[in-house]
């Protein structure tokens, strides 16, 4: 698409929309109504848009939640928190209390509530902070540790490990025979920083352990924190000894995760790190696999574990008992024993950190049922510094660059590094509009969005899923990674067509009331977003019906035409029930791609909302 054809429809978009507002009149006492009765709730994921989120809501029919896919990253919290737009409750996956110190502020503390109660005494002493206070409650683990076939263990009469000796030794037997034992996809930094922690976790979570961690996390130290020498030196010499022990080498960190997945199902590999969901998957295809524990030097054994999300609040509930109320009644059902088991993997056992939520374990965790017992689940450390430095350490470690000692000097020198200059500003935002739904216009903050994409790609109508944008348009300047941070982070993709007004029509409906392989909207919050086109539809008990499709205030003829783009996730595109006259042609790039292109430059224009929907 050229530049030019974009930028000419884009500035006629920006001139007709100028000057519209989305609310007006009695409308706006309508929609203070209605923020008032909604909870937000941002969700680090797009997957826990499909089963996860439709449950809560599900559950709480007298309770609006507006559920945004926001971003797995703190520092979008922060710019949210420095900027008005902090929402009622957050969720995160790749967390650490050390980059979450500076949201503590405007955080509820959940210390006294029934739900941090709930969690293990061991698990939120991960979670608390030097005053007692808890700000994040973890829900269900993600177990990771050794995906390991034990029909080559059978094959070769080689016994299954039980401790780190007989681990080792299980490599070289595999090494004689010319299998490798044990490899990893070493491509990632979560798997340098998991196997770095999880070879340790004994020690890591031992009183010195604990101290240092509590001073690393301490959101009172103002000044950066490095590595202690007391646990982490022989941190440094175990990863040292294990890279010898199992033969790492610079091609492992080549290795992605379909590279170790192939050579595991060739017969190649007898062990791997992974999460617990391999195991399912592989017994699937009919190979007899197990799970077992990181084995530590003092003979304890441990899973790594990764909580699915932390969750926290926002400290403005409590200038409001009502609303206060209602967003404890929603954070409860998203830690029930229910929502849990929405939330983990086909095959994964729940693993959650609470009391209330008994442990049923299934065959694929029968191996590491005692380590679960005993509350040896390692909660890995996980500060954005933790994943950038471990790439860069244990990478180096092997490939023999370093040994212990470097490595423990490097890691603590990067840490204790000053942060580097802020980046520049490229979206300069004038205004603030709210991602509230309101059933009189829609959603403000979205229909900016949707405006502004529909000039980028020059075509007539766009449509997207409700999940497409992650939240308020901020009257703030905008660096390119906040802005990027603007588009749902999952793939988000572009399909673009050309179609009648019948077919136009149809589309939109499929929108609306869901398909089967498709996103089915499942409260209000979660209708599409459309710019080009207003619609009206009707709230049913069974959902949503889409009552009429009108275009400059005329209702869409049949035989009009339409070039038309469709924002939505490859699976749910996929799945649309297309016949031979509707051909969808997908984008090359992802829409957080062609939206960073377009804001880049840094003379991007944000178009102005518009009503978009009528929801009787």
């Amino acid at each position: 698409m050229k530049k030019k054809k974009r930028s000419k429809l884009l500035a006629v978009l920006l001139v007709m929309a100028t000057g519209t507002s989305l609310l007006s009149g009695c409308g706006r006492k309508i929609a203070e109504k209605e923020d008032a009765e909604t909870i937000t709730v941002y969700l680090w994921s797009t997957s826990l848009y499909d089963k996860y989120a439709p449950y809560i809501q599900e559950q709480l029919p007298d309770i609006n939640v507006e559920f945004v896919v926001g971003n797995n990253d703190l520092d979008f919290y922060k710019f949210l928190d420095e900027n008005g737009g902090l929402p009622d409750i957050i969720t995160c996956c790749r967390f650490s209390l050390h980059d979450a110190s500076p949201l503590n502020d405007s955080l509820m503390d959940l210390s006294t509530t029934n739900e941090a109660g709930a969690v293990y005494d061991t698990y939120l002493s991960s979670f608390m902070n030097e005053d007692g206070s808890v700000n994040w409650l973890p829900v269900c683990a993600d177990a990771h540790g050794f995906v390991v076939n034990k029909d080559l263990f059978e094959k070769y009469e080689i016994p299954l490990p039980t401790d780190y000796e007989s681990f080792v030794s299980a490599c070289q037997a595999f090494d004689e025979v010319g299998i490798r034992g044990f490899t990893a996809d070493y491509y990632y930094d979560y798997t340098c920083m998991e196997t770095l922690q999880g070879l340790s976790a004994s020690e890591l979570s031992s009183v010195d352990g604990r101290k240092w961690r509590t001073t690393y996390s301490d959101p009172d130290n103002t000044k950066r924190e490095g590595l202690d020498d007391t646990v982490w030196p022989e941190a440094f010499e175990r990863m040292e000894q294990f890279i010898q022990d199992t033969g790492l080498n610079q091609d492992d960190l080549d290795m992605n995760y379909d590279d170790i997945i192939e050579m595991y199902q060739s017969g190649k590999l007898a062990m791997y790190f992974s999460s617990s969901a391999g195991v399912k998957m592989l017994q699937d295809q009919g190979i007899n696999t197990t799970f077992l524990p990181f084995f530590q030097e003092n003979g304890e054994k441990w899973l790594m574990t990764t909580p699915y999300f932390q969750v926290a609040l926002n400290r403005d509930l409590t200038q409001d008992e009502t609303r206060r109320k209602k967003a404890m009644k929603v954070l409860n059902t998203m830690l029930s024993e229910d929502a849990q088991n929405r939330i983990i993997s086909d095959g994964q056992d729940l693993l959650s950190y609470s009391q209330d939520v008994d442990l049923k374990l299934t065959e694929y965790l029968k191996d590491v049922k005692p380590v679960i017992e005993e509350n040896h689940m390692y909660i890995r450390i996980a500060s954005n510094d933790f994943f950038s430095v471990s790439k860069d350490v244990v990478s180096k470690m092997i490939s023999g660059e370093y040994d212990a000692e470097q490595a423990y000097q490097s890691f603590n020198s990067q840490l204790l590094a000053e942060e580097s200059a802020s980046e520049n500003i490229v979206l300069d935002s004038q205004k603030s509009y709210s991602n509230r739904f309101h059933s009189s216009g829609g959603n403000a903050a979205y229909s900016v969005m949707a405006n502004t994409l529909r000039g980028i790609y020059g075509t007539d109508v766009l449509i997207a899923t409700g999940n497409s944008f992650t939240g308020n348009v901020l009257k703030a300047g905008y660096t390119e990674k906040m802005a990027r941070d603007m588009i749902m982070p999952n793939s988000l993709s572009a399909y673009s067509c050309r179609i009648s007004g019948a077919e136009l029509t149809e589309l939109v409906r499929n929108f609306v009331e869901g398909y089967q392989g498709g996103f089915i909207p499942f409260n209000r919050g979660s209708l599409p977003v459309v710019s080009g086109i207003s619609v009206e539809v009707k709230e049913t008990d069974d959902g949503y019906t889409l009552s009429k499709v009108t275009k400059d205030g005329k209702k869409v003829q049949d035989k009009d035409t339409f070039t038309v783009t469709c924002l939505a996730i490859p699976k749910h595109m996929e799945a649309y029930p297309t016949d031979e006259n509707i051909a969808f042609e997908g984008e090359d790039t992802f829409v957080k791609d062609t939206w960073t292109g377009y804001i880049s430059d840094g003379d991007a224009i944000l178009a102005e909302p518009e009503d978009y929907v009528t929801l009787r």
